[in-house]
């Protein structure tokens, strides 16, 4: 009897052994699995689980809990033409929307995280006021996300400068509209030009500016719209220089490739990152979505359902010569990351400024009865869609 329990007992215990390790085994690959998944990774929901997420392909989800990520009243340095709650804007519905991946999510965005990662570095916006919209969302964001956060602001007239001081982070915004020269590379004195003329083969004296930055930010794209745009042989001094009109897409892809060669020959590979902001859409067109053509983005309060939208303010040809410039920067050894905001911004019509801002002076009254007229369609409010490009940029510095 003795004898029978103790050969029980032989195969017994090292089954039991076998069967307990298998168990945790098993748990640790699930807890693995769900690790993978968690929203502080990049990768997908589905299939191979070393499959890059594309985070552009998505929908808005309505979130009023997670969002606005901050509040406008909140952030001490928002400019006013990006305040539409503060001139007026009644329906705040447009800060309630979160862009969802189809197969993954965005990582939370983290400003300690993020300032830790800037630590004795510089980030540079180069662009038009759009890139300055998104400059702004970026700072109102690191300012919201840490109240007691030691800064400074320092506003010039090409370059807006933020500084988390206990960090020597610096984050700058630099008003560069075609990236190359131009005459219109005053951000305080440009308006009211009858021509637009670029010195299409120029761009160190804006470069200079931006050479020692750890992360670049570009955007250029409405402004290359201007069907008058001139291009110079020449310097704007020189009273023989040659002068011949360029049409969109060419004069971009002439623009680029300027920026691209200097890209090519000065920029650190092994210390700079480089992204580029595609094209943001205007909803300056309401017949586009069935209203009348006299009407625009003023007094929407809806998005755009139809999927893969697209209006014609957005030219699919800038996009072609844009990844086509990439392309040959990345045959050259030179990355160059694309924020592919075009088409999740296409769907927000009602998330601009319209009357409910203020762009060097007040709306007279006149403008204000006529939104038709007068209503911003291009640039957007704050917060939102801003803030979920800066969280798309955010995805691309921790997760790629």
């Amino acid at each position: 009897m003795e004898k029978n329990l103790g050969i029980k007992s032989q195969t017994y215990y090292p089954f039991t052994a076998f069967l307990v390790s298998a168990i945790i085994l098993v748990i640790f690959y699930l807890k693995k699995g769900e690790n993978s998944l968690s929203a502080e990774d990049s990768t997908t929901k589905h299939g191979n689980s070393s499959e890059r997420c594309n985070y552009y392909s998505g929908k808005w989800v309505f979130d009023n809990k997670a969002y606005p990520l901050y509040k406008g009243s909140q952030c001490p340095i928002m400019t006013e033409d990006f305040a539409c709650e503060k001139f007026g804007r009644k329906d705040l519905m447009y800060q309630n929307w979160r862009w969802q991946p189809h197969h993954c999510d965005l990582p939370r965005f983290n400003g300690r995280r993020l300032l830790e990662s800037l630590r004795n570095k510089r980030v540079v916006f180069v662009g038009d006021s759009l890139g300055r919209n998104q400059w702004m969302s970026m700072v109102c964001m690191l300012v919201s996300t840490i109240p007691s956060l030691d800064n400074s602001l320092q506003l010039q007239r090409i370059i807006y400068r933020f500084q988390a001081t206990e960090y020597n982070a610096t984050i700058d915004f630099y008003w560069s509209p075609f990236l190359v020269e131009s005459n219109c590379d005053d951000a305080w004195e440009h308006r009211g030009l009858e021509n637009r003329v670029v010195r299409f083969q120029a761009i160190e004296k804006h470069a200079t500016h931006w050479a020692d930055a750890d992360i670049l930010i570009f955007d250029s794209y409405i402004w290359w719209r201007d069907s008058q745009i001139k291009f110079l042989w020449g310097s704007f001094d020189d009273q023989n220089g040659i002068y011949k009109e360029v049409s969109m897409p060419h004069s971009f892809e002439q623009g680029l490739q300027t920026w691209s060669d200097w890209l090519e020959l000065h920029i650190n590979r092994h210390r700079t990152r480089l992204f580029f902001v595609t094209m943001s859409p205007t909803h300056s067109w309401a017949e586009e979505w069935g209203r009348s053509a006299d009407q625009n983005c003023y007094g929407e309060t809806q998005q755009i359902r139809k999927e893969g939208y697209q209006g014609r303010g957005s030219d699919p040809r800038a996009m072609q010569v844009l990844e086509a410039a990439i392309d040959k920067l990345k045959k050259r050894g030179l990355t160059v990351q694309i924020l592919n905001i075009t088409q999740l911004s296409e769907y927000r019509r009602e998330a601009h400024p319209s009357i409910y801002r203020k762009y060097w002076q007040s709306l007279t009254e006149y403008q204000l009865s006529h939104p038709s007229n007068y209503s911003d369609c291009a640039h957007w409010c704050l917060p939102g869609v801003p803030d979920t490009w800066n969280e798309l940029l955010y995805a691309h510095l921790f997760h790629d």
